[in-house]
């Protein structure tokens, strides 16, 4: 079956976020896409099988990372999308419905440019107190915390510096009660983005935990800083080394989130 790596949210190959996407014909069995998702090493590999009798939806859509299957990831989405695309599986100028275990049924269209617009469940953030610990896994003060119905705590710190340069003890952030932590700031003036974050899952990803761009946690990320800036539409970069920039749409509910993306392998899976 045809399997392609995809770097989604990236303006160019080698940056953003890698994804690997698996093109299925038929029903796979969960623990073989689990085998295959280890062997990527990608923070996610997708698994897209088309639907036949489904009015919703035209695939269904599994995530898996090296170590769990996950509810819900934007990266490997758009580079689901990218791959039907590229490959000429969807059609041109329609959208692609992808039918999901535990996020519903999630659209994702493409325009004349290229770019990749996805609509996902907006997943804000409660306030709660600052868990125990965070702030010294993190090595930076904690100015406020919430947490989500995926189990991600966002972290608001005091700037983009303190963003760009955290160090986490990976240990100690493993021990914090989350899928995964969402640190973040306002963004300096002048950068072309209004907020940074980045996040650190090191329960469910390999080697220290941290992904370079993560759609879900811009679910979170897209209701905070639009509360706190007063606008619906933003722009979020995501510091990792990789670094990613994410648009971000508010509507209700309902959070688009939208990039480019770039396909860095294409090939046979033969396993």
């Amino acid at each position: 079956m045809r399997m392609l790596v995809v770097d989604a949210f990236a303006d160019r190959p080698f940056t953003g976020n890698p994804a690997g996407v698996c093109l299925l014909r038929d029903e796979a069995d969960p623990a073989w896409m689990q085998r295959v998702a280890a062997e990527m090493r990608h923070s996610e590999t997708a698994f897209v099988r088309p639907l036949r009798d489904d009015r919703e939806a035209d695939y269904e859509l599994r995530w898996f990372t090296p170590l769990v299957e996950v509810a819900l990831c934007g990266h490997a989405t758009m580079g689901a999308a990218h791959a039907l695309y590229e490959t000429g599986t969807a059609e041109p100028g329609r959208p692609v419905r992808f039918r999901t275990l535990r996020s519903g049924v999630l659209t994702v269209g493409r325009d004349a440019g290229g770019a990749l617009s996805m609509d996902f469940p907006s997943c804000p953030a409660e306030p709660v107190a600052v868990p125990d610990g965070l702030a010294e896994a993190l090595g930076v003060p904690v100015a406020a915390a919430g947490r989500n119905v995926q189990n991600d705590v966002l972290a608001e710190v005091a700037d983009e510096t303190a963003v760009r340069e955290l160090a986490p003890d990976v240990a100690a952030l493993a021990r914090i009660d989350a899928r995964g932590v969402i640190v973040t700031a306002a963004a300096d003036a002048g950068r072309g983005y209004d907020f940074v974050s980045r996040f650190f899952a090191p329960r469910v990803l390999p080697d220290g935990g941290e992904d370079p761009v993560t759609g879900s946690a811009h679910c979170a990320l897209a209701p905070h800083w639009a509360a706190r800036l007063g606008r619906d539409a933003l722009t979020g970069y995501q510091a990792s080394a990789r670094g990613g920039r994410v648009g971000v749409a508010l509507r209700g509910d309902r959070v688009v989130l939208s990039g480019t993306a770039a396909t860095v392998l294409d090939g046979e899976l033969r396993a």
